[in-house]
């Protein structure tokens, strides 16, 4: 199996796991999971959004990969930019959490973009 496949399951975990370190707080109620005081600043507000973001970033690239894949295009190259994009997104929560704003930006729209080289692939195969 591509490693690229394998990249997508990661890719669906990053998420989860950008919201967890919020979660372990004593504070956490997990009978009210979505309480919006909880989320509402510092910290935890940035987690969730990295969460979120994680979520709407998903389907392009999981698109990305299938159509590349199917299409025709190099797997070894899939696969490069693949591990790539999930470097991205953990760079990008990494950067949410430690509220870097610029370089954050530039994870979210590095991996944007890897997302599009991976669809645009098969064209240069």
């Amino acid at each position: 199996m591509p490693i690229s496949i394998w990249c997508l399951l990661i890719a669906a975990i990053l998420p989860l796991i950008a919201v967890y370190p919020a979660k372990i707080s004593r504070e956490y109620d997990n009978s009210r999971p979505r309480n919006p005081e909880y989320w509402r600043d510092g910290f935890r507000a940035r987690a969730l959004a990295a969460q979120n973001n994680g979520f709407e970033a998903f389907p392009l690239f999981a698109v990305a990969v299938i159509v590349a894949l199917g299409y025709g295009g190099d797997p070894q190259w899939i696969d490069r930019l693949a591990m790539l994009f999930v470097t991205l997104r953990v760079i990008y929560t990494g950067c949410y959490w430690a509220d870097r704003a610029t370089p954050r930006s530039i994870a979210w729209m590095a991996a944007f973009l890897t997302a599009v080289a991976i669809f645009a692939s098969p064209v240069w195969s």
